[in-house]
């Protein structure tokens, strides 16, 4: 086959994954289903959902760091419980990933497995166990379950630094990378849009959108902004920062002002307005489709049917099930 060849099938198949087509997240998740430890651990959902309800109670911002752990552990090696690896003598573990060094919440985890354990020992894997936490700390203020979690995953037994590094889409990602990222994850242009409404909670370090607010196109020009900003937010965005230095990886911003503990649509209202932190956010404007699903968005119904199915869609990627991984005893090392 000739280059021109290779490049035609080449994007054939992104257009197959851009538009939501068969990729690997539905193909590998044959032994996922709802309600997976009905008969074997009949409590284990409501056991989970009680502890993590209560850790949210006395924290709300526990819920986007949930949801930022379910995320970083299903693009590295499958949502497999890869992320709460400890690191050992001559391997580093993901968590020790520099994407990963400002997740919180292990401890939470490790309440929920305690607390299964000694209901059912040896019988709900720790990668089940960040998908339901993701829900419930999210599903929190609404008091229901915002989308159903199939459950079913086994853990892995590996966990790599530089395989987050490789896998995990940075703030300063592109379009062309971003759906390059989530394509070769089995998910489509919709879910990159959808879920990247998850920035409707949480907070963002300054150091990571500092290049957008000062000496953007780098003629050392202190005032020089990222023209894609509203410039008052810009603004905003300066004005909550450290002294202005743009090393400062210490001062957090909320990534939702006003709304930043509340999971809704409205990531999206400020991404209309050009008040999308991270290059990573306002890039989605850049894309004519993307654009669209953005405008589509906006409207919180749609938000919430489609990021239920997308998330559904993110916790399929590359699971264990069946006799394959294990279920961990204990969730920061392997048995």
């Amino acid at each position: 086959m000739g280059f021109m060849g290779i490049r035609s099938l080449v994007l054939a198949l992104l257009l197959v994954f851009a538009g939501g087509g068969v990729g690997t997240a539905s193909a590998q998740a044959a032994g996922l289903k709802k309600g997976f430890y009905k008969k074997i651990c009949p409590q284990a959902e409501d056991i989970a959902q009680k502890v993590v309800w209560g850790r949210v109670a006395g924290n709300r911002e526990l819920a986007a760091k949930f949801l930022r752990m379910f995320f970083h552990d299903c693009f590295v090696r499958g949502c497999d419980a890869s992320v709460l690896l400890d690191s050992s003598p001559g391997n580093t573990a993901e968590k020790d990933a520099l994407p990963n060094l400002s997740l919180a919440g292990f401890d939470v985890i490790d309440e929920v497995k305690a607390a299964l354990e000694r209901a059912c020992p040896g019988v709900v894997s720790c990668a089940d166990i960040v998908a339901l936490a993701a829900r419930d700390s999210v599903s929190f203020q609404y008091k229901r379950n915002l989308w159903e979690v199939e459950t079913g995953r086994r853990d892995g037994t590996a966990s790599s630094d530089q395989q987050a590094l490789d896998n995990i889409p940075t703030p300063s990602s592109t379009f062309d990378i971003l759906l390059s990222n989530f394509s070769s994850k089995g998910l489509g242009l919709q879910d990159l849009v959808v879920l990247s409404g998850g920035h409707t909670i949480g907070v963002g370090h300054c150091n990571l959108f500092s290049s957008r607010l000062f000496n953007f196109t780098g003629k050392n020009n202190p005032s020089d902004i990222d023209p894609a900003l509203n410039p008052p937010y810009a603004k905003f965005l300066q004005c909550r920062r450290n002294l202005q230095d743009p090393n400062d990886n210490t001062t957090v911003v909320p990534m939702d002002p006003g709304s930043s503990l509340s999971f809704d649509n409205h990531y999206f209202v400020n991404l209309k307005a050009h008040q999308g932190m991270f290059t990573s956010d306002a890039t989605l404007l850049t894309n004519g489709r993307a654009a669209n699903i953005v405008d589509k968005l906006q409207d919180p119904g749609v938000f919430f049917d489609t990021f239920k199915n997308s998330i559904k869609r993110m916790g399929q990627i590359g699971v264990l099930t069946g006799a394959n991984g294990q279920i961990r005893k204990k969730c920061n090392v392997i048995n």
